[in-house]
């Protein structure tokens, strides 16, 4: 795929779904740290926009592959961060198959290509393993409430299998794994129109339109500003923990608030338009990150009222190119 690292000292590591979202941003943390940095993606999700401002850094490089097929790369590779999968419902719910696909056969790949370049191997999972939780908040010994053959379980079980693949290349392969639970995660470069909470809510306000809230509105969720996240996905591959970490924000809020205080740092004349809850859709999620805390140091630091501005600010100059 790429010319040879061999030679280098310089720490490398592969980034699978490195246009998206999350991965672009873990790929800035990891230039900004010192690392060379090969993005691979596909693109069902993800847009080279996201990347464009590497194009010109000799460090990075991005590949045009389909992580549910054979990974190869050549040279030394120190770590493999497995990013690829879409992440919003409505993506997962259009992309079932592929979404099963890239959480087992990619997942598998990704793996093998981390055991036989001896790298470490992060996975992003996500608090969706946890389901419809009945334990609140959720910590990482719980073993979830999962629907396996509802419309969501293509996404919560193919998260679950790539857990436990991730932990079987541990326990019988000897790869360095961890395993990152994801709670909902928000700012710049996520998509406008991908069906998640923070882009739909901003959205619709900046169009006028009603903000749509599920059922009642008193579902809850807890949101951690992208930069956060990334310390603590880089901080966990840093580390010598292989059980899965909680990284989120505590800071727990009903969808309800959510909207309103969209409506008041948004100049829009939106209402709130009220719709059935989808089927599955977890009531509560908020993270116990104690382990976080206590093991690799991390605990978010950037304010809701901060990050949400920034986000808002985003899509507003989004929305006016």
């Amino acid at each position: 795929m790429s010319e040879s690292n061999e030679s280098s000292d310089q720490p490398l590591s592969i980034v699978t779904g490195g246009a998206g979202f999350l991965g672009s941003h873990i790929a800035d943390r990891l230039l900004s740290e010192g690392h060379k940095v090969v993005a691979i993606d596909n693109f069902l999700t993800g847009s080279p926009d996201n990347v464009a401002h590497l194009a010109d850094n000799p460090d990075f490089e991005l590949i045009d592959h389909d992580v549910t097929k054979y990974i190869d790369f050549p040279g030394k590779v120190d770590h493999v961060f497995h990013f690829a999968s879409p992440a919003s419902p409505m993506d997962y719910l259009e992309l079932p198959i592929q979404t099963l696909k890239v959480g087992s056969l990619g997942t598998h790949n990704a793996l093998g290509l981390a055991k036989s370049k001896g790298a470490v191997f992060l996975l992003a999972s996500t608090s969706e393993v946890y389901g419809d939780p009945k334990i609140h908040p959720q910590t990482e010994d719980y073993w979830g409430n999962v629907n396996p053959i509802g419309p969501r379980g293509v996404y919560d079980e193919a998260k679950r299998f790539a857990e436990a693949i991730t932990m079987a290349y541990h326990r019988s392969h000897g790869v360095d794994t961890k395993i990152i639970r994801i709670f909902n995660t928000y700012g710049p470069r996520m998509r406008l129109h991908d069906g998640r909470v923070v882009p739909a809510f901003i959205g619709q306000a900046l169009d006028g339109e009603p903000l749509t809230v599920f059922g009642d509105g008193s579902q809850t969720r807890s949101f951690c500003y992208v930069s956060d996240l990334v310390d603590g996905i880089f901080r966990l591959s840093q580390s010598d923990l292989h059980e899965p970490v909680n990284i989120g924000n505590p800071r727990e809020m009903t969808i309800l608030e959510f909207a309103e205080k969209i409506l008041a740092l948004v100049d829009t004349d939106s209402k709130i338009e009220y719709k059935p809850l989808p089927e599955d859709d977890p009531k509560v999620r908020q993270p116990n990150i104690g382990r976080a805390q206590a093991e690799i140091g991390w605990e978010p630091r950037i304010p809701f009222e901060e990050g949400i501005v920034e986000t808002i600010n985003y899509f507003t100059k989004k929305t006016e190119n």
